[in-house]
């Protein structure tokens, strides 16, 4: 299943353009900020496909039945690049474990690369409910190799990605390898270049979150 949260018309795609904007990208802050909403609205939506159970809750004046989480998700995302995004579901998913797994391009001198992953730190993921953010979805080597990872550590119930912007090639590769993913992206892009870019994309979306990195 693949939901674009800009399909309809919202704050999403205000908060989208302003993410692309190479003039507003040059405000970190107000870059960061923009992802972690875009977080906070995937948390929400989220939320709604989530099982829950009934509780009794004493007010001051009495008692009411109220719907609540039946249990806490496991939020995960990939250093460095996911934090804002991360922090968006943290802020909703507020009593949620959390897992951090390091993984990025390591780029060779003929201008291919291929995905590290050289850290993960993780909660009992036996299932349960996983969510991954990430904030772009190009190629989906990095994400399809970060669930492959998590397996590691357990098997998962559900697993959903939050991505800021993804590209049809990057979610057709997720499904071919994960087909049981549910991904729900800020936008949906049709292109990639030859060096596993998204176009029109936004740029290196840590690099703007956080600063530009020697390259590895």
């Amino acid at each position: 299943m693949v939901i674009n949260l800009s399909d309809q018309c919202s704050l999403v795609s205000q908060w989208v353009s302003e993410l692309r904007d190479v003039q507003i990208q040059t405000d970190r802050m107000r870059f960061r900020r923009n992802l972690e909403r875009i977080g906070e609205i995937a948390a929400y939506e989220i939320s709604k496909v989530l099982d829950y159970e009934e509780k009794e809750v004493q007010t001051p004046l009495g008692i009411s039945v109220c719907d609540v989480l039946k249990e806490q998700p496991v939020l995960a995302t990939i250093l460095r690049a996911g934090l804002p995004l991360h922090q968006g579901l943290l802020n909703y998913f507020d009593k949620a474990d959390n897992a951090f797994i390091s993984a990025y391009r390591k780029h060779q001198r003929d201008g291919s690369f291929e995905i590290s992953l050289e850290y993960v730190s993780c909660p009992e993921l036996e299932n349960r409910v996983v969510i991954i953010s990430d904030p772009m979805l190009a190629t989906g080597s990095s994400l399809v190799k970060t669930i492959q990872y998590l397996r590691e550590e357990g098997h998962p119930r559900e697993i959903h990605i939050v991505v800021a912007i993804a590209c049809t090639v990057g979610i057709e590769y997720v499904l071919r390898s994960e087909p049981n993913v549910k991904l729900w992206c800020g936008a949906i892009d049709e292109e990639l270049t030859a060096k596993g870019y998204i176009v029109p994309g936004l740029g290196d979306a840590g690099d703007l979150a956080f600063g530009v990195k020697v390259q590895m």
